[in-house]
């Protein structure tokens, strides 16, 4: 049996020239553009509008000039038919198989169809991410999230089948049954955000089992969060499972994008062979080549037929990396995970303020608890920010010592000073699936 699993390293993609995948891109490009031109009444108002048709596609630079979409779009294009997806639809209503919505965190949900066809490209995009991070069929991975609508680690579910691996479900079970569960079955795997993976840790040693030297998990597997691509968090999980932790960066629109390898190079392969990534300027819109250069990111997945996502305005932040990955992939790398989201990143104080610098400085100090909360204000005309945090049980004593090393750090790394309030350990809020951490009470006010 075993024989017959496909190997999800693709030399033939994996390691193509750069000249030959950016020829394959173009032409999938030109496909993808084709057909939603022909099948979406969307996409066809919003090319002829713009005076282009897919023929006009020529060369690679040609790219640039196709409208972009963004999730506002997504939104207003569902206030017509077919509901619930609106004419940016590509099939009839009838060849929708999967229905999912994005979590609404940023604004009302937006709903996403997926044909069966769509839904084996999710996998196959999942594939290539879990056998470069090591998944074989040996490995018993327990998957403790709650299946439902938001996509979360579903498509990543069909892919550890489809590599032969074996899968445990445990959805409605609590945190505690779950870490149970994974004990009794000696599952060598899960997949979580970094907020739940550190959660569970927390959890664990409460109910007196130690998550490195008790369980038997050797991969871990991050989404929805940029913890993972942060070394500091990172640092935490891998020392708490006394295992191995990878990012991945997806999303519901898009899909599973990109990945990090075995080699863990300190960025993320983008998955080239089935999405063209563009960075673009923030202020002025140029396309940024350059490696180390932010800019956010404009996608297009190439396979995704029934919505088809065509130079999606994603609003993360990502720069290309300046260098190649030793596991001998080709695709192209983007340097330290994705930064934030343009929405997130702001100016406190007239300094630019990415709250991920913020979990890098807190997670860099062992004393402080795996939870926290940012929260910026206005008192008066002045900005204020306000971190609370808890100490390490057991680390209670150390608060004197740990709270000017964190206000040193913090002047350091982010250039602002912070109100901090220390609670007692479990009272921050506790997130499963995506954290909230970061609130500016500015906005719309």
């Amino acid at each position: 049996m075993a024989e017959n699993i496909r190997t999800y390293w693709n030399p033939v993609l994996e390691t193509l020239p750069e000249g030959r995948l950016r020829e394959l891109q173009l032409k999938k490009f030109k496909r993808i553009v084709s057909w939603a031109y022909d099948n979406s009444p969307f996409y066809r108002k919003l090319y002829s509008d713009a005076g282009m048709e897919p023929g006009d596609i020529k060369a690679f630079e040609d790219i640039r000039k196709i409208p972009k979409t963004d999730k506002g779009m997504l939104r207003q294009v569902q206030e017509n038919p077919p509901f619930p997806y609106g004419n940016i639809l590509s099939v009839p209503l009838d060849e929708v198989t999967e229905f999912r919505q994005t979590s609404g965190t940023t604004g009302i949900p937006v709903y996403q169809a997926d044909t069966w066809q769509d839904w084996e490209w999710w996998s196959e995009c999942w594939s290539y991410i879990l056998y470069a991070q090591g998944y074989r069929p040996a490995d018993r991975v327990f998957l403790p999230f709650g299946y439902n609508i938001f996509v979360a680690f579903w498509a990543g579910h069909y892919a550890l089948e489809k590599i032969g691996c074996e899968v445990v479900p445990g959805g409605v079970l609590d945190t505690e049954a779950r870490i149970l569960k994974m004990q009794e079955l000696k599952c060598t795997a899960f997949m979580a955000t970094p907020t739940y993976v550190l959660g569970m840790a927390d959890t664990s040693r409460k109910m007196g089992i130690d998550p490195a030297g008790d369980l038997h998990i050797q991969r871990i597997t991050c989404a929805g969060e940029p913890g993972a691509s942060i070394i500091t968090t990172k640092r935490r999980m891998e020392e708490a499972w006394g295992a191995k932790v990878y990012d991945h960066v997806g999303a519901t629109e898009i899909g599973a994008w990109s990945y990090e390898c075995m080699a863990q190079p300190g960025g993320l392969h983008v998955n080239d062979a089935f999405f063209l990534v563009e960075i673009e300027d923030v202020e002025t819109g140029e396309i940024i080549e350059e490696p180390g250069r932010n800019g956010k990111m404009v996608i297009t997945a190439f396979d995704r037929m029934a919505k088809p996502c065509i130079r999606f305005d994603s609003k993360d932040v990502i720069r290309w990396a300046d260098r190649q990955c030793e596991c001998g992939r080709t695709f192209r790398m983007i340097d330290g995970g994705v930064v934030g989201r343009v929405d997130d990143i702001t100016k406190v104080k007239g300094v630019l303020l990415a709250p991920t610098a913020i979990e890098e400085v807190v997670r860099s100090i062992p004393e402080i608890g795996n939870d926290y909360q940012v929260t910026v204000s206005k008192k008066g005309d002045i900005d204020e920010i306000h971190l609370e945090i808890e100490m390490q049980p057991g680390r209670e004593n150390k608060k004197e010592e740990v709270l000017p090393r964190l206000k040193d750090q913090l002047r350091l790394r982010v250039n602002l000073g912070f109100k901090i309030t220390v609670h007692p350990f479990g009272v921050v809020p506790r997130y499963e699936v995506k954290a909230k951490r970061f609130k500016d009470l500015r906005k719309g006010h």
